[in-house]
């Protein structure tokens, strides 16, 4: 399908592979199987509105400095835009339009009735003090507020954000409304209107898709040797979780390599190590240090890419040697490895469905932000299971029904149901 709208990046993509063109073959795959039309295909494949704005920031030495901020809000047919905001030195607008072109989808699939959306700029916020971080928070959103509001597009923390960056954001959304605002964004802390278990959330949606997918292979997660690259806060809460449920956690790593422990890693004890030293792992003394690389290829039962996009290539796919991968990540896995993954009769459960307990328990926060009316923690938590579960068994039953992957299943129903929406709306005028 060729496609009009055109976004240009100076810097590439790990691995060069573009995750915009990556994202628009997985609706393509979608759209042939649901024999979609070619104008419904160009109205998804494109975004609905793409905002660049100028962030002038002063340094703590005096110096001013200009930033480049995103947001891509790719389509409200089924209510606002929803998506993060992130601070990274790789930000850019294709991986941006990418991630909220999937964050439709994921929405669609988890039957939450919020439209993608994505933002970011591109910076490394460790060489940034927490003053200037503020600044450049409070001016990006401020530079946004007409594009923004609670049944307009709300973010919510990514990579390089937290609860803090949205508490900065929230109050300056709030400020200019004259009016405190809850429901402008989600990941705030718990005094101005967060939600409990939102900290949790998307490791624990990860643990819950794990246990699902054994348990429809007649397993349970006791014993099971699981390897997860990434120990943030989504791969470490995964990580607490499945331990603590039985499972054999062998290795994790962080963006400096990982640690590997055959007869499985004492997870609070790790977090404690990595609490003591300044967040790293490497140096641990109940485990010997591995590599990213060598994490991957690890055997074991299942493994859990829960870093960043483009892990699992063409370079490396023949190596790996787990029968199910778990996307906790944002496109780990690339098109080319998981067509030779599949082949193998690997399972892997895509992004859109594994790592959606984050937005779900966003959603939570949204509704109870917007009632005043706030849950206990385990309300939180069943809810979000309940939502997670019936997805999974959704995409497992559609991907028996048409004797296709799990990833093309649940971009089936995710796309499929925004299409429905389109249809039944019309096109305006």
């Amino acid at each position: 399908m060729d496609k009009k709208f055109t976004i240009t990046s100076d810097i590439p993509s790990p691995a060069h592979i573009c995750p915009f063109d990556q994202a628009c073959s997985y609706l393509d795959a979608a759209g042939k199987e649901l024999k979609l039309n070619q104008g419904l295909l160009e109205i998804l494949s494109n975004p609905r509105k793409v905002v660049t704005v100028s962030i002038p920031v002063k340094r703590d030495n005096g110096e001013i400095q200009v930033l480049a901020g995103h947001r891509v809000q790719h389509c409200n047919v089924l209510g606002p835009f929803k998506g993060g905001i992130r601070f990274h030195p790789a930000v850019t607008l294709r991986e941006v339009s990418a991630l909220a072109m999937l964050m439709t989808w994921k929405c669609a699939l988890l039957g939450i009735p919020y439209g993608g959306g994505k933002g970011g700029i591109a910076i490394n916020p460790k060489n940034y003090s927490a003053t200037e971080l503020e600044r450049i928070s409070r001016r990006y959103i401020s530079e946004l507020i007409k594009d923004i509001g609670p049944s307009v597009d709300i973010p919510a923390p990514d990579m390089g954000t937290s609860a803090r960056e949205m508490a900065w954001m929230m109050d300056t959304y709030s400020v200019n409304m004259g009016h405190a605002v809850p429901g402008v964004v989600t990941g705030k802390p718990l005094s101005i209107g967060g939600s409990l278990g939102r900290e949790m959330a998307t490791g624990r949606g990860v643990m819950i898709i794990v246990r699902e997918a054994l348990k429809n292979k007649g397993k349970s997660l006791e014993g099971i040797r699981i390897a997860i690259q990434g120990f943030g806060n989504v791969g470490g809460a995964a990580a607490e979780l499945l331990h603590q449920a039985g499972a054999k956690i062998i290795a994790v790593s962080t963006g400096s390599g990982g640690v590997l422990a055959e007869n499985g890693l004492d997870i609070q004890d790790l977090k404690a190590y990595q609490k003591e030293n300044n967040r790293k792992i490497l140096g641990y003394p109940q485990a010997k240090p591995i590599s990213n690389a060598e994490l991957l290829t690890l055997p074991c039962d299942v493994l859990i890419p829960a870093a960043l996009e483009n892990q699992i290539t063409d370079e490396n796919v023949n190596q790996i040697q787990a029968n199910l991968i778990v996307e906790a990540a944002n496109g780990p896995v690339t098109l080319e490895a998981n067509l030779s993954l599949e082949a193998r009769g690997v399972t892997v459960l895509p992004d859109i469905l594994s790592n959606a307990g984050g937005v779900v328990v966003s959603y939570l926060e949204w509704v109870q932000g917007l009632s005043y009316l706030f849950w206990d923690e385990q309300k939180v938590n069943d809810e979000m299971e309940s939502l997670m579960v019936k997805a999974y068994l959704k995409v497992i039953q559609e991907s028996q029904n048409r004797k296709i992957s799990p990833r093309l299943a649940a971009y089936v129903l995710g796309v499929g149901r925004v299409a429905q929406a389109l249809n039944d709306r019309g096109l305006y005028p």
